[in-house]
């Protein structure tokens, strides 16, 4: 019994600990939304043809400046990429781009 209700204990735990996290960089989730809106938006044609021009537009200073933290605090980049990984790598595997 006490094995099948273990994880069902865990998931409050771990449902807290991905609030605590999201609350400790509020402009780095901020990036982060908006970083998966544009994927989870954009069609595929519309990737395509922005991999094919390059990096796309350019970055707001905003976004420059978030870019230096990231290289900069390993904790925070691997705050992003939790956000942002899972919905990139989907959107690029149903577009063909990845295998």
């Amino acid at each position: 019994m006490l094995k099948r209700s273990l994880p069902v204990l865990m998931l409050p735990a771990l449902c807290l600990g991905g609030v605590a996290q999201a609350q400790e960089f509020p402009i780095l989730d901020e990036i982060a939304q908006k970083v998966i809106a544009k994927y989870q938006n954009a069609t595929c044609e519309q990737l395509w043809e922005e991999k094919a021009q390059g990096q796309g537009k350019p970055k707001s200073a905003k976004e420059q400046r978030v870019v230096e933290v990231l290289k900069s605090d390993p904790k925070m980049q691997q705050a992003f990429f939790s956000q942002v990984a899972t919905p990139i790598v989907t959107k690029m595997f149903q577009c063909g781009m990845i295998p």
